[in-house]
């Protein structure tokens, strides 16, 4: 959705530079990865399950009857069984984005992506969908996740990159960012977003 100043990215066999890509490369992207948004965008006159199938009609060109088989089952390992045939205005924001990650995850792409998906919820709802992306994580999806919550980050990932300002500062495990982090700016940040996490001896 955005054009890249430059760049390359690999996903498994499928290696692109942003200096040569073309239309075909970006398609074969789009059929790798997939996106949970920040602000959900779901389509507000289609039910929770129609939202699910969209992508594997649209794109994977399945028939309904296909779909609606592999959106029902992701709409249950998000915990939303119970709400497959709700429209997103009778969804709390909690649900709305468990919806948004049933929706990516039955595309089965190569790696899932996931901006804030808790910046817009509500406190008590934040849980939720982090359960959601946890065992999602357990299952061996590979996702790359962008987020300001250091307790859930530490809980969810195998490798953290800590970016100031575009750039890398620092990367490792959880426990080497977090427990030993290097950089100067990274403690400094560590000490005024980490939570529950008992870093303050180690920074």
């Amino acid at each position: 959705m955005e054009a890249p100043d430059s760049g390359r990215i690999q996903i498994d066999d499928l290696a692109v530079d942003y200096a040569t890509i073309s239309k075909k490369d970006i398609l074969a992207l789009r059929r790798k990865t997939a996106m949970v948004f920040q602000q959900f965008n779901l389509f507000e006159r289609r039910t929770a399950l129609e939202n699910v199938m969209e992508g594997l009609i649209q794109v994977k060109k399945l028939d309904k009857k296909a779909a609606a088989e592999i959106a029902t089952v992701a709409l249950q390992k998000v915990g939303l069984s119970d709400r497959v045939d709700y429209y997103p205005k009778f969804l709390s924001g909690g649900q709305k984005q468990r919806v948004g990650i049933a929706r990516a995850l039955a595309m089965k792409p190569a790696l899932l992506l996931l901006d804030e998906p808790t910046s817009a919820l509500d406190p008590e709802l934040v849980s939720e969908v982090q359960d959601s992306i946890i065992n999602t994580a357990k299952s061996g999806q590979t996702m790359i996740i962008v987020s300001h919550e250091m307790d859930f980050v530490y809980n969810v990932a195998t490798k953290v990159i800590f970016l100031d300002q575009g750039k890398i500062i620092e990367a490792g495990t959880p426990e080497d960012l977090f427990y030993a982090p290097k950089q100067a700016r990274t403690k400094a940040f560590l000490a005024r977003h980490t939570k529950n996490l008992e870093l303050g001896s180690f920074l």
